[in-house]
C-alpha cells in the first residue's frame, strides 16, 4: 500500500533553451542550475533540448580557461583545499565553478554527501558556483556528463573551473579526461606513499600536494612527501613536466602558498608548451567516441526491446552467460540490419 495515495509524482520539467541561454548570459545562477540539470539527464525526452542548448553554447573560438581536477582519498580536506583556492583565485580576479561528484545513493542514484554545505564560504561568493553532483554509478570517479556541465559553466563567464572526484583511491583516472591538469592530495601516514608504488590516478597526478602537514604530522608528511618523490621516478612522462610534490596545511593560509605558485607554474607550462590543447583535443575525441556508444546503445535497445528485455531476463535469472547474451543480441542485430 503506498504511504500517501494522494500523491501525485510532479510533471517533468519543460525546457525553454533560448531563456535559459539569455538567464545564463546575464549571471542569473538559476538558469545555469537548471541548465547544468538538463545536460545532466539521460532521460530520452531531455536529449533534443540538452542538444540544442550546448549547440548555442559551443564557443566562436578558443577559451581561456583552465580546469583542475583535484582528487584524493576520503578525508583527505579536498573540499578544504578547494574553498580556499577558490577565493585565492577569486581575489585575483577571476570567476570560480566548483563541480563536486558525490558518491550515489545505491537507490535512487542521488548524492549521498553534500560538498556544499563544505563550502559555505566559497557557495556564497557572487563570483563562484559551487555544484553538487552525484556519481549515479559511474566508475572513475566522475558522472558521464562532466564535459558537458564544464562547457556551460564556461559558457557561463566562469574561467575557473575545479573539479572535484569523489575519492574512492587509485582507479580515479577518469578525471584526466576532462581536465587540464589533476592534483593528487595525499595524506601523511594514510599509507599514501605506498600507493605511489602503483599505477593509476599516481600516473595521472600532474602534482601531488600532502596535506594536514602540521604538527605531531609534519614529521610524516615529510617523509611522505620523499617517499612520493622517489616514487614519481618510476614513472616516465613523455611531455617532459616533472611532477612536483608539496605539502602544507589547508587550514593555514601559509601552507597552502606553495599549492598556489605550484598550481600557476603547471598553468603557465601546459599552457605555453601547447599541452593544454593538446589534452583538450584528445578529450574531445574520447567524448566524441563515448557519445556514439552511448547513442548506439540506446538505438540497439530501441530497435529490439523485446528481444534485449528477454535476453536480460535470462541473464539475470542465471539461464545465459552476460557474454552469451550479448553475443546473440548482437549477432540478431547485425542480421536484420543488413
Amino acid at each position: 500500500m503506498a504511504i500517501n495515495p494522494h500523491y501525485q509524482a510532479s510533471q517533468r520539467p519543460s525546457w525553454d533553451v533560448d531563456a535559459l541561454v539569455a538567464g545564463m548570459a546575464k549571471g542569473d545562477k538559476q538558469a545555469l542550475a537548471r541548465a547544468i540539470t538538463l545536460v545532466e539527464s539521460h532521460h530520452p525526452q531531455d536529449k533534443e533540448d540538452a542538444h540544442q542548448l550546448l549547440e548555442q553554447l559551443q564557443p566562436k573560438g578558443p577559451t581561456e580557461t583552465f580546469r583542475l581536477g583535484i582528487t584524493g582519498n576520503p578525508g583527505a580536506g579536498k573540499s578544504t583545499i578547494i574553498e580556499a583556492l577558490g577565493q585565492h583565485w577569486i581575489e585575483a580576479g577571476h570567476r570560480v565553478a566548483v563541480l563536486a561528484i558525490d558518491p550515489s545513493s545505491y537507490q535512487s542514484h542521488g548524492s549521498l554527501l553534500g560538498d556544499k554545505t563544505r563550502m559555505e564560504v566559497l557557495s556564497r561568493a557572487p563570483e563562484a558556483f559551487v555544484r553538487p553532483s552525484p556519481s549515479a554509478g559511474a566508475l572513475g570517479g566522475l558522472h558521464t556528463r562532466v564535459a558537458e556541465v564544464i562547457a556551460v559553466c564556461e559558457a557561463a563567464g566562469f574561467n575557473r573551473i575545479i573539479v572535484e572526484t569523489v575519492g574512492v583511491g587509485q582507479n580515479e583516472t577518469a578525471v584526466t579526461e576532462v581536465v587540464d591538469f589533476t592534483l593528487l592530495v595525499a595524506l601523511p601516514g594514510a599509507g599514501d606513499e605506498v600507493q605511489g608504488l602503483k599505477r593509476g590516478v599516481m600516473e595521472a597526478a600532474d602534482a601531488i600536494y600532502v596535506n594536514k602537514a602540521d604538527g605531531e604530522r609534519l614529521p610524516m608528511a615529510r617523509e611522505a612527501q620523499r617517499q612520493l618523490r622517489q616514487a614519481l621516478q618510476l614513472f616516465h612522462r613523455e611531455d617532459g613536466w616533472i611532477v612536483p610534490v608539496a605539502s602544507g596545511s589547508a587550514l593555514e593560509p601559509a601552507g597552502l602558498t606553495e599549492l598556489y605558485d605550484l598550481l600557476d607554474r603547471g598553468l603557465r607550462w601546459f599552457v605555453g608548451s601547447g599541452m593544454s590543447e593538446n589534452r583538450r583535443q584528445a578529450q574531445r575525441h574520447v567524448q566524441f567516441e563515448q557519445r556514439i556508444q552511448e547513442g548506439l546503445r540506446d538505438w540497439a535497445k530501441g530497435q529490439e526491446r523485446s528481444t534485449w528485455e528477454g535476453l536480460e531476463e535470462a541473464v539475470q535469472k542465471g539461464t545465459l552467460s552476460p557474454g552469451a547474451a550479448a553475443l546473440k543480441f548482437l549477432s540478431d542485430l547485425s542480421a536484420k540490419n543488413r
